[in-house]
């Protein structure tokens, strides 16, 4: 399938890590030269699990204003906030009404998280199926997923094909989107490099935020996992912090895996390389969001992103209903 538009929606879970922007951002930054580009802060999704309200709002601001800091043209990719275009919640109840209970039920996500809460609402089980409106409101062809979310657009891929086959060609059938993978683009966590880099970990000396001042990004660097010896070479298996230490610095620099092994006989100079390398790589990004937390900037922003995303996704949310049956409101 041609690759014409994508779309990618995010929580609003709390700020984004250096793993986020060097793993996932940064890909975004250049396919919004290439298709057309969504990108939704997702806060109705977040709403599975308690949130604090105040905070809620506060981050959702925050991930757009990182988002667009970190290269996020919103004069040429559409970024809004899913709540603000009610097509989102209007067709999921739609898509609610195709989609098996059994379905949902077999979710690995809804399974593992239901376990971990004290009270399991119907949004948590349902939570797919917004996911899916997200998606089909947009007539993606292509849909940037983890392994975590997989079996999430296998769901929407069904429901959209169960609907086109009782009513007619109405969605397009989104495929996964698996950006080309450079040699250990993965960026793990700083203190165990057998998992993933992320801010849902307990430990704050694991990751490194986007916001996080450079005396902290070099303390954090200094205490990063490496291993008994002294040699800088990439194994992911035997040297999986120095591995690790290895891509951050490439992926910041643009020098190759190779030419930073033959730099270095010791840990002290890389570690420091490591850091400052990316504190220069994050300072535009700081500074880009510092001028959009300016009172309104972002805000506005979202605005006009709505706007667009709404003449878009109310289109589509009126074939389907007139599809469905539903009678037309009549405006006068």
């Amino acid at each position: 399938m041609e690759l014409k538009t994508v779309l990618s929606g995010v929580q609003p879970s709390g700020a984004l890590t250096l793993g986020n922007y060097l793993g996932a951002i940064r890909n975004f930054v250049d396919l919004q030269h290439k298709a057309q580009c969504y990108f939704c802060v997702v806060d109705q999704h977040a709403l599975t699990i308690p949130q604090n309200p105040e905070k809620l709002r506060e981050r959702s601001l925050d991930l757009a204003r990182l988002f667009i800091a970190a290269g996020i043209d919103p004069g040429i990719s559409t970024l809004f906030v899913q709540s603000h275009v009610p097509a989102h919640s209007q067709l999921s109840w739609l898509l609610e009404c195709m989609t098996y209970v059994g379905e949902l039920r077999r979710m690995t996500q809804f399974k593992d998280k239901s376990k971990k809460q004290e009270v399991v609402t119907a949004g948590l089980m349902t939570y797919p199926v917004l996911m899916a409106a997200d998606i089909l409101l947009y007539d993606a062809t292509h849909v940037p997923v983890g392994d975590d979310q997989k079996q999430h657009l296998e769901l929407c891929r069904n429901v959209a094909i169960r609907f086109n086959n009782r009513f007619g060609d109405t969605f397009v059938v989104p495929e996964p989107y698996i950006p080309p993978r450079q040699s250990g683009g993965r960026i793990m966590s700083l203190t165990d490099p057998t998992k993933k880099m992320a801010k849902s970990d307990e430990n704050a000396d694991s990751y490194i935020l986007l916001t996080d001042p450079p005396d902290v990004i070099r303390e954090k660097l200094k205490k990063a996992t490496t291993d008994a010896g002294r040699e800088v070479k990439y194994d992911e298996k035997n040297k999986p912090g120095v591995s690790n230490l290895m891509v951050i610095l490439s992926l910041c620099t643009g020098s190759s895996l190779e030419k930073i092994a033959s730099s270095y006989d010791g840990y002290a100079q890389f570690k420091k390389d490591v850091a400052e390398a990316v504190i220069a790589k994050l300072e535009p990004i700081q500074q880009r969001y510092q001028e959009l937390s300016e009172p309104g900037v972002i805000e506005n922003v979202l605005a006009d992103g709505a706007d667009r995303a709404e003449a878009v996704a109310a289109r589509k949310l009126a074939e389907v209903q007139d599809k469905m049956g539903l009678v037309p409101r009549v405006i006068r």
